[in-house]
């Protein structure tokens, strides 16, 4: 009984396998049912769209797609889940793919891109500075923004503001941002200095010292600014007045202050000194004697002479002072000359030292030598005898002994030599008396 039931079962199995594959495989030849058409041939979906830029940092980015090609539309971003409209918001800055898809499954993409707007302007921002003075705060910004519109300004974070104008600014430096339109920003840093320390002032004077007495108030300082407008003066941390000039002044040290239109100041000192010379008339005066040409060291004297004041002391040519006002041994030329009193007050001229003329014994020698042995030949030109040019006047100082050996005594010969006659007895005297006289130049 229990093996007819397995059999039982095992032929109904059969039967309805048997079954099923007529049923798979159809009634008419045997062959196989071709898949259904393709519900997307001949469909091409496209897909465009308008986009919304954002700000960096924000998602405040859109992306308004369409599709065409079919209808029943579904979108979706990035792969995620398809929704019924085309509009995606709240993007950062990035780089999306859509799709779309129609009720039959058919699809369309397209990739958008959102970018920043302001990554694509040129913002600059620009601006003047008025400075300040230190403790104040009278300086101003004005700032003005290029390369977008609908400008508003904000210095140091603040509130932004219409204008780009800032004042009641101290010394210090400001971060002024601008935001257009798109809130697309843009900083720039502005220093507001002292505007002292932008100039360069200075302060020159003229001193008048006091004397001659200890105590006199008859100094003066005659200050003057550069660098700057409008200044006016101060002496000593007094009032300020117009003029830089200051009387009656004894003598010490003195800080003259100069104050321009902005209150900026130069400080300078200058010392007035107690001068004994002030109300003192020095003259000076110099003879003088002149050099001997024919003399190897310098015979010109100068004597100064000096009035006005006492204890004298004198100088040359800015040397030492001396007691003596004789300076001896000077060669031709001017000389500077200075007398010092006992207050040390100087007076200064200048005096010359000329050449001396020939004096009257040399000239009528010099006629006798140079009429009876120059002119012959024996002393002149350019070998004369015994090395003795006769044209030339120191030769003729330089050799009186000889003249008068040879021309006076005819030692060892008379000159000039036979067969010229001897030198008269008046010629020969003149010799004489120029010999007796100091045979110089000068004599």
């Amino acid at each position: 009984m229990k093996v007819f039931k397995q059999t039982y079962f095992l032929l109904a199995a059969f039967v309805f396998i048997s079954m099923l594959m007529i049923n798979s495989c159809g009634d008419k030849g045997g062959g196989v049912t071709p898949p259904p058409p393709n519900p997307c041939t001949g469909i091409t979906i496209t897909v465009t769209g308008t986009v919304t830029n954002t700000t960096t940092g924000q998602s405040v980015g859109a992306i308004n797609a369409t599709a065409s090609g079919s209808s029943s539309f579904t979108y979706n971003i990035n792969g995620g889940a398809f929704q019924a409209s085309g509009n995606f918001t709240g993007l950062p800055v990035g780089t999306y793919t859509i799709i779309a898809k129609n009720a039959d499954g058919c699809t369309g993409t397209n990739t958008f891109t959102v970018n920043d707007p302001c990554t694509i302007k040129n913002i600059t921002v620009t601006g003047t500075v008025v400075n300040t003075t230190a403790g104040t705060s009278n300086g101003s910004i004005t700032a003005t923004a290029a390369g977008s519109t609908g400008f508003t300004y904000s210095l140091n974070g603040g509130a932004f503001q219409a204008s780009g104008t800032f004042t009641g600014l101290a010394i210090g430096t400001y971060t002024v941002t601008a935001k257009d339109f798109e809130g697309c920003l843009k900083t720039q840093t502005f220093n507001v200095v002292d505007i002292c320390s932008t100039k360069t002032i200075t302060v020159t004077g003229t001193v008048v010292n006091a004397g001659p007495a200890t105590g006199s108030s008859n100094g003066s300082i005659a200050a003057t600014a550069a660098g700057s407008t409008g200044f006016t003066y101060s002496l000593n941390g007094g009032a300020f007045q117009a003029s830089g000039t200051f009387n009656g002044l004894t003598a010490g040290s003195y800080t003259v202050t100069a104050k321009d239109l902005d209150g900026c100041t130069k400080s300078q000192s200058f010392t007035i000194t107690l001068d004994p010379c002030l109300g003192k008339t020095l003259t000076i005066s110099a003879a003088t004697t002149a050099h001997d040409k024919c003399s190897i060291a310098g015979t010109g004297t100068i004597t100064i002479t000096a009035t006005g004041g006492t204890g004298f002391t004198y100088n040359l040519n800015g040397g030492a002072f001396q007691a003596s006002n004789v300076f001896t041994g000077l060669s031709p030329n001017t000389y500077s000359i200075s007398a010092k009193d006992i207050d040390g007050c100087i007076k200064t001229g200048s005096a010359a030292v000329n050449e001396a003329p020939a004096g009257f014994n040399f000239s009528a020698v010099r006629a006798v030598l140079q009429a009876n042995c120059a002119l012959s030949g024996c002393h002149s030109g350019s070998s004369p005898t015994g090395g003795l040019n006769f044209t030339l006047d120191c030769t003729i100082v330089g050799s009186w002994d000889r003249i008068k050996a040879r021309a006076v005594d005819g030692n060892p010969s008379f000159m000039p030599p036979p067969p010229n006659p001897q030198l008269s007895a008046a010629d020969k005297q003149k010799i004489l008396n120029w010999i007796a006289a100091g045979h110089r130049y000068t004599d």
